[in-house]
């Protein structure tokens, strides 16, 4: 079978309309004075220890946001290693700053523990490009395929699924599951999909979904920054198009971004990824020049302009109210619940028998 043939993508271009209208009825987050984000932080340093709380941010949230759980003892990290902490952190509340599947899989993980985030609304576009339903009936399609899913959908989606994986997992798992004669369904970003496919040569169908903030990367604007800063590496995210990724010295997830920003000898970085991960990669890399890849627009001509709109809901103001009030809990129905940790439980025990 040729490498055509094993690269499948089904199409289903509604779903573009779907993300484009909430992306139209979204805002910006509000400006804080260095007064009054001093005041946030000290109401929500007292309202952990209150609480019994731990914070568990995601690498794309505000660098305030970043700082402020590092320093309380909390972590910043990937959606891979949020899920491990939240479930082997000895504290009974979980505050999830980042978006909602990651609130939902770490509740899944501990349905014990009481899991916060500063807003319910902040969501994906992977996962609003996914509906639980259509993915149901379109794996009813193809029962001959071992579904996996990407961690970016719904707990329903999990719970329809054989595996989980992150961006720093796919590769590991689609090349076990191809050794072991296993035909792929794989959900919901198509480019991630595709790069992992061409890597491991697995006979994979795909969804047709995609990330905003990383299909807005294009070719061109990298090559003409290149020509600005020649020495420079350039660093991919794999959600990015198949013709950015070709032309990256280094594809991976947040956290294998960071460390190629760290380990390389190029003193200078292009990073093709949301900006929020400038903060975690400049102290790896303290003494690398971080330079933001351009994307296809600037202003209103771009969706995410590489910041994803969803994170930046995220801020000290609501994760305060969410502390105070009991806001924003987060539930998963306890069957559906039961379904979706055995695909996550599975990655996980992959990822301890591989470390």
């Amino acid at each position: 079978m040729s490498q055509s043939e094993k690269l499948k993508v089904a199409e289903h271009t509604e779903h573009r309309a779907v993300v484009q209208e909430y992306l139209e009825h979204l805002h910006d987050g509000p400006k804080y004075t260095p007064e009054e984000e001093a005041v946030y932080k000290e109401r929500i340093k007292e309202l952990l220890k209150e609480k019994d709380a731990v914070i568990v941010a995601h690498y794309y949230t505000d660098p305030v946001i970043q700082a402020l759980a590092e320093e309380t003892g909390g972590i910043v990290s990937d959606s891979l290693e949020m899920a491990r902490f939240g479930s082997q952190h000895p504290a009974s509340t979980l505050i999830v700053a980042g978006v909602k599947f990651m609130g939902e899989t770490a509740k899944i993980l501990t349905p014990e523990k009481r899991v916060l985030m500063p807003t319910l609304e902040a969501t994906c576009s992977l996962d609003i490009g996914c509906p639980a339903d259509e993915f149901a009936e379109f794996c009813d399609q193809h029962p001959d395929r071992t579904v996996v899913v990407y961690a970016n959908t719904s707990a329903a989606v999990k719970a329809r699924a054989d595996w989980v994986v992150t961006s720093s997992i796919a590769l590991d798992v689609i090349d076990y599951l191809d050794s072991e004669g296993e035909k792929i369904l794989w959900a919901p970003d198509k480019h991630l999909g595709s790069y992992v496919q061409k890597k491991t040569g697995a006979d994979m169908l795909l969804w047709d979904g995609s990330c905003i903030v990383h299909e807005e990367f294009k070719a061109k604007g990298l090559l003409d920054l290149k020509k600005i800063y020649p020495e420079a590496a350039i660093l991919v995210h794999p959600e990015s198009p198949d013709n950015v990724v070709q032309i990256a010295d280094a594809v991976g997830s947040t956290s294998q971004l960071i460390a190629a920003a760290k380990n390389l000898p190029n003193k200078q970085c292009i990073v093709a990824t949301d900006e929020g991960i400038f903060y975690k990669m400049q102290q790896e890399a303290p003494d690398k020049e971080l330079i933001i890849a351009p994307t296809a627009g600037h202003g209103a001509t771009c969706r995410s302009c590489a910041n994803c709109p969803w994170m930046g809901m995220n801020h000290l103001k609501n994760m305060m109210d969410a502390l105070e009030n009991g806001t924003n809990e987060v539930f998963v129905d306890a069957e559906l619940g039961k379904r979706a940790m055995q695909p996550l439980e599975r990655m996980l025990d992959f990822k301890n028998r591989n470390l």
